[in-house]
């Protein structure tokens, strides 16, 4: 090859324009689709974890305010009016579930205390779970993200190095400004994958271990709960 065939070679790859906008636009139109259904995907994660960073913030605020209000040695039944006139959440909503059939089994006119205990203990089963599923509402997204977005890239990956292959195959040419294009979107595929399911992997497992934490501040408030109201129960039996 003379010096003339080498400067026509490297001119069309110097010219070639491989930033990402270019790559995006360049891009065969099923690579084009999943680059924006990945990159739809990481705004959507995102978007779940700065409401689950606020909401979880609120949560763990409002159960430190009702431990305080709550073993302050004010009136069960003066908590109980302040708190069912609103909706309450997390460990103020164990509460008033429990207090609520508590008072409807005193206010009977049968006043029986059977089976009380186990009532309120299914009561604040029932009530836990509910604040459990709400605090892991759209989780479930987060970890479908980060467990098939790298393969959504990966698909976007083979589908551009299939394009290479065959404008190799049009062109009978191996040169490098054939190649690169094809490949250069095909990994630009694979890098938004990993944009997406990075950062979904981290928050799914960040705001689990949260969920956690909170699903055992309120069992613990419900075991302490439970105890002081069947002493109570015995007393009055």
């Amino acid at each position: 090859m003379n010096p003339g065939d080498v400067a026509q070679s490297v001119l069309p790859i110097a010219s070639a324009d491989l930033s990402l906008l270019a790559l995006f636009w360049q891009a065969h139109w099923v690579v084009k689709a999943v680059m924006i259904g990945l990159m739809v995907s990481s705004v959507w994660v995102w978007a779940i974890a700065v409401d689950k960073f606020m909401l979880y913030a609120r949560t763990r605020k409002a159960m430190d305010r009702f431990e305080q209000a709550f073993w302050s040695g004010q009136s069960l039944e003066e908590l109980y009016r302040s708190l069912s006139a609103r909706p309450a959440h997390s460990m103020a909503a164990l509460f008033v579930a429990a207090m609520r059939e508590w008072k409807r089994s005193f206010e009977s006119q049968t006043k029986s205390f059977a089976g009380l205990q186990t009532r309120i203990e299914k009561v604040m089963d029932v009530t836990i779970a509910r604040e459990i599923e709400r605090l892991e509402r759209r989780l479930l997204v987060l970890a479908t993200v980060g467990s098939a977005g790298p393969f959504v890239g990966l698909f976007g990956t083979v589908w551009g190095i299939m394009n290479s292959f065959q404008s190799i195959a049009a062109s009978k040419n191996t040169s490098l400004a054939v190649v690169a294009p094809g490949i250069a979107e095909a990994l630009f595929a694979t890098a938004i994958g990993l944009v997406a399911a990075i950062p979904a992997t981290i928050f799914y497992n960040k705001f689990i271990a949260e969920v956690n934490k909170q699903a055992q501040r309120l069992e613990g408030f419900a075991d302490e709960f439970s105890a002081i109201l069947s002493r109570q129960i015995d007393e009055r039996s």
